[in-house]
């Protein structure tokens, strides 16, 4: 479990090619990794398979890489960066399980003041169980949905939050991974029988 509150970005060093998918390893400030550990890349919950100082290897296989973005990404990505959250931690953002629902399309982006405006197509369905002023994760990062029209999505970003992710990056055409919160998804599956009466 995550909280959306990105600790660090990291860089993409190399993307490997195995039987089961790739193999990524990755740049990263942290020197207290433990092998099998979950972290947060870029909103994918992935385990950690090695690490030294400074960089540590996770793995995506075949099914996570048919349902996020990560077939696409190429050495010299940045990635936001999560450790999973420990119980006795602050807890700032909302739950994140590190689970993709899929993936956005940024048709736009727009400095509205001290904030920057970025509109996200969804796929099919995922609108369903959002809420406005209620919370998303993009690339997991936990974010505000501040207007929401059929399965286009707006966030806006406080300064803080492009100097400390990777959202900085993302432009028109970019793809976004899109986990929405947990609790609508069980909200959704109990009315589910009732609404097809």
């Amino acid at each position: 479990m995550f909280t959306g509150l990105i600790e660090a970005v990291g860089k993409l060093t190399e993307v490997r090619p195995t039987p089961a998918g790739v193999e990524l390893r990755i740049t990263g400030p942290w020197t207290d990794l433990t092998e099998g550990e979950s972290i947060s890349v870029s909103g994918v919950c992935l385990t950690v398979l090695e690490h030294g100082i400074g960089w540590f290897t996770v793995a995506a296989m075949v099914m996570t890489i048919s349902r996020t973005a990560i077939g696409d990404w190429i050495p010299g990505k940045r990635v936001n960066l999560e450790r999973a959250m420990r119980a006795d931690s602050r807890f700032g953002g909302h739950l994140v399980q590190g689970h993709v629902d899929g993936v956005g399309l940024v048709h736009g982006a727009l400095r509205h003041g001290d904030a920057l405006l970025l509109d996200v197509t969804l796929p099919p369905g995922l609108s369903e169980t959002l809420v406005l002023h209620g919370s998303v994760a993009l690339d997991g990062v936990s974010l505000t949905v501040n207007r929401l029209e059929g399965d286009k999505l707006q966030v806006a970003l406080i300064d803080y939050t492009p100097r400390h992710t990777a959202l900085t990056e993302l432009e028109k055409g970019s793809k976004v991974h899109v986990e929405t919160v947990v609790i609508g998804k069980y909200v959704k599956g109990l009315v589910a029988p009732y609404l097809n009466q």
